[in-house]
């Protein structure tokens, strides 16, 4: 593989601002992989393109509104997104990236903005080379100066956090985050498990009416939980990807999940994937081509040459150029086909990334 063998030239005005309304009126880009058949239609045409018996993968992970902002004795602003907690919790120090990053000092206190709070700044993080980075271990203090613990900072977050859209949406989204109209659109309808910075896209089409238009139709569905880390908006350096570093990401397939894809494989309906998230929680599970359930931290790269075991189709958003996501779905339909889609997509002007349409791979 080469990085430049996942290029491609995407016109500014491709990439969605704003979300669809109502969800499942996303465009959708439908093709059939044995016989490189494509079709347009909407999202909300699903329960008449999947079958009696198919199962959809959903991923459940709740994106945590953790942006939040604060301000320097100086009166400069600074930009915190927490991600998680340093050590379960137990000391209240949280990893975040911070901007800018480069001014802030171990020690310092700043005043949160929109609550009694303040942000300990304690140590900032190193990359692998031993240089600074954008992340730093922080402690957020209630009025008395004791640090939060982390029910209380998830609590704080849901309060005062923005939702961290991701940085190719150029707008701040509405000025108060209680009511921001990205806290409730850039999340799925079904996330239940708080963890992740960025949300699973290929989940925001769907609605309630939606679902049980699905469930209607005799087509099941099962969660897997896999939490979206910072390193979804890493870009891929190295010209060979396979010397790309993957960052972890925790995951959970849970054994409910196993035995709805063994059902599934039994009855020969199909395992259709909503989102890349949901496959690389599957195939982390089926290292030796056995589902099994499990959880813990998953590096997963998968590329073209990496065999499925687990997955038959993908509902995916449409994704960035020379991207291990782009890698992944390519993985799944070939790399000349999926440029080749995607070069389909932009001439028919679908909306791409994050708040974008989609595309439902099916074999």
């Amino acid at each position: 593989m080469r990085l430049s063998d996942y290029d491609f030239d995407l016109p500014a005005d491709s990439i969605a601002q704003e979300a669809v309304e109502p969800r499942d009126r996303a465009r959708l880009l439908r093709h059939a992989i044995a016989e490189d058949r494509t079709e347009h239609g909407h999202v909300c045409d699903l329960p008449e393109i999947l079958e009696a018996g198919d199962l959809l993968v959903l991923n459940d992970t709740r994106v945590r509104p953790a942006r939040v902002f604060a301000l320097r004795s100086s009166g400069g602003k600074v930009e915190f997104l927490f991600l998680g907690p340093v050590h379960g919790g137990d000391t209240g120090a949280w990893q975040a990236m911070v901007r800018p990053a480069r001014k802030l000092r171990e020690g310092e206190r700043l005043e949160v903005q929109g609550a009694p709070l303040q942000i300990r700044a304690l140590k900032r993080g190193m990359d692998e080379e031993g240089q600074p980075n954008a992340l730093w271990s922080v402690e957020l203090l209630d009025a008395t100066g004791e640090a939060l613990d982390e029910p209380a900072v998830e609590a704080a977050c849901e309060t005062i956090g923005r939702m961290p859209l991701p940085p190719y949406i150029r707008r701040e989204g509405d000025e108060d985050p209680r009511h921001s109209t990205d806290r409730n659109r850039y999340q799925t309808v079904y996330a239940r498990e708080p963890g992740a910075v960025a949300a699973p896209t290929a989940g925001l089409h769907f609605t309630p009416e939606l679902l049980e238009r699905l469930e209607a139709r005799g087509v099941e569905s099962a969660s897997i939980t896999l939490h979206v880390g910072l390193g979804t908006f890493l870009p891929v350096t190295a010209e060979d990807p396979s010397e790309h570093p993957m960052h972890a990401e925790w995951y959970r397939v849970s054994p409910e999940t196993v035995a709805a894809v063994e059902a599934c494989r039994a009855r020969g309906g199909r395992v259709v994937a909503v989102g890349t998230t949901s496959v690389r929680a599957l195939e982390s599970c089926a290292a030796n081509g056995t589902l099994k359930a499990g959880e813990g931290l998953t590096r997963l790269f998968l590329h073209p040459g990496c065999k499925l075991h687990c997955v038959d189709g993908l509902l995916t958003n449409f994704h960035l150029p020379r991207s291990t996501l782009l890698m992944l779905v390519s993985a799944l339909a070939g790399r000349e086909r999926m440029l080749g889609l995607y070069a389909e997509a932009i001439k028919e002007r679908y909306r791409f990334y994050s708040y974008g349409d989609a595309m439902l791979l099916l074999p």
